[in-house]
């Protein structure tokens, strides 16, 4: 299955744009970032409205930008038939992102932002979180996570620093959503026999995380 990546830069203090998301001039250039080799990892370009606007009014528009690969864009207003060449997805977010990842093919990058991001942290819908850290302090715009999320655990898979601009890249999992935790169904109490009852008093009487867990 492919996977959902969620790939973006964040300043030091977790904002990933401005407030009015203007020019992202605080981004330095890295020679050491090898941009296409970075973009040959992915196939598919998953993204919210706002973004995809912002790509289109840059220079060098989607079809540059993305050349090659395939565009989807979440949203309720655009019309795929004013886009050529760009799928639109306007309900149905969960089904079809699940779709997405059953075919065939290179990973995912979901290219933001972070509203997207949030609604597909919740439903159990990304599989990774990388973030190249950008030492600037921003002191306010758009959040790396919008607040009202589920909680996730990460584990950390990769790190690296680049020197010359003291960006750092932290690579997670996700392992484990709180939204997915409270949707299981409760387990059956099991039956403790004698026997059982006998094993669990000898490991709490051991101490340390055996009683605990117990």
């Amino acid at each position: 299955m492919r996977r959902v990546r969620y790939q973006v830069a964040a300043s030091l203090d977790g904002y990933i744009a401005e407030p009015d998301g203007g020019e992202p001039d605080w981004i330095p250039r890295d020679p050491e970032v090898d941009f296409a080799t970075l973009f040959d990892q992915f196939d598919t370009f998953l993204m919210g409205r706002r973004t995809f606007e912002s790509v289109s009014e840059a220079g060098s528009g989607v079809s540059d930008a993305f050349a090659g690969k395939r565009v989807v864009v979440v949203s309720r207003t655009l019309k795929e038939a004013d886009h050529p060449g760009v799928q639109v997805v306007s309900d149905h977010l969960e089904e079809a992102v699940a779709a997405l990842r059953k075919e065939r093919g290179k990973d995912i990058w979901l290219f933001g932002g972070g509203l997207l991001f949030r609604s597909l942290l919740d439903l159990g819908l990304v599989d990774t979180v990388e973030v190249a850290v950008i030492p600037v302090l921003l002191g306010g715009g758009i959040p790396l996570l919008p607040a009202r999320a589920s909680r996730a655990r990460l584990r950390l898979t990769g790190h690296r620093l680049y020197a010359n601009t003291g960006t750092v890249l932290l690579e997670y999992d996700v392992e484990e959503h709180s939204h997915a935790r409270t949707s299981r169904r409760p387990r059956k109490a099991r039956r403790v026999t004698p026997r059982g009852a006998r094993e669990r008093r000898r490991r709490q009487a051991g101490g340390g995380f055996g009683g605990v867990l117990a």
